[in-house]
């Protein structure tokens, strides 16, 4: 749905590209915080759309520096689905862009399927522009890679039963028996039932990583054993927008993958 335009530019000697957008919902991954981390297509979207809708609560305002200064901006952390849904589509029957902004990407815990379920019984198009997950943001300031070769090969994303609660066959503990990199979401409110349930798999003195606001200007990062997540979470005094990520990839590897290593062959680099 999204289009570009070429234009060309006879004082400047060179085409440039507009970027045109069509009257439909666009459904847009904002990422953990950082401007900087907006995909391309999500800024020039953002540059080009008429109609703004964020979580304020959850997206720093500063992402919207790039918007067109004309655009509504609708703040929705206070409104309901039933409030902002009829929004969207009265702005889309109206022939304007909408964007639907949502912290991280869409497809974890952002509860678009409803909102897509409602768009297409509606008849309204919507289309969805992924996003940089906290989880990546937080392992590429860490400096480190959730899958070490010998070490650990599998990402766990999940969170712990709240208000929200999870399928009996995603409970924590039976996903923490992997001992894989897990990457724990929406669960500070939760931090000692967490702790205990994966203290019944790791041991005491894996690390975890506790990441509060990945991007933001207020962003805070503290690596402990498992066996003081809790504590290190009450003193910092942390009840909502952070990810724990408890892996054995934290601790010092020298494990090796084998796709630039000498003696691996493969299409594109044969054995001689």
């Amino acid at each position: 749905m999204c289009s570009y335009k070429r234009e060309y530019t006879e004082n400047l000697g060179y085409e440039k590209t507009l970027y045109t957008v069509e009257p439909c919902v666009y459904i847009v991954g904002a990422g953990p915080g950082d401007p900087d981390l907006l995909t391309v297509k999500a800024q020039k979207l953002l540059a080009a759309a008429d109609v703004i809708l964020f979580a304020d609560s959850l997206v720093p305002e500063q992402i919207l520096d790039v918007c067109r200064k004309d655009a509504e901006i609708i703040r929705t952390a206070n409104q309901t689905l039933e409030e902002i849904l009829p929004v969207m589509i009265e702005r889309v029957r109206s022939h304007q862009s909408v964007i639907r902004l949502h912290s991280g990407d869409p497809s974890l815990y952002s509860a678009i399927h409803e909102q897509m379920h409602l768009l297409a019984e509606a008849k309204i198009p919507f289309e969805v522009i992924p996003g940089i997950s906290a989880f990546q943001a937080a392992a590429a300031k860490l400096k480190v890679e959730l899958t070490v070769p010998g070490l650990v090969q599998t990402i766990i994303l999940t969170r712990i039963s709240g208000r929200t609660e999870v399928p009996a066959t995603e409970e924590l503990a039976t996903l923490a028996a992997h001992q894989a990199s897990l990457c724990l979401y929406l669960s500070a409110r939760h931090v000692e039932n967490a702790q205990a349930k994966l203290l019944e798999h790791y041991p005491a003195e894996t690390p975890v990583a506790i990441c509060f606001r990945i991007g933001w200007p207020d962003e805070k990062i503290r690596v402990v054993p498992l066996n003081q997540m809790a504590d290190c979470t009450h003193q910092e005094k942390l009840i909502r927008t952070t990810l724990y990520l408890i892996s054995p990839a934290l601790l010092p590897a020298t494990g090796r993958s084998h796709l630039y290593h000498p003696e691996h062959t493969h299409l594109f680099r044969p054995s001689h």
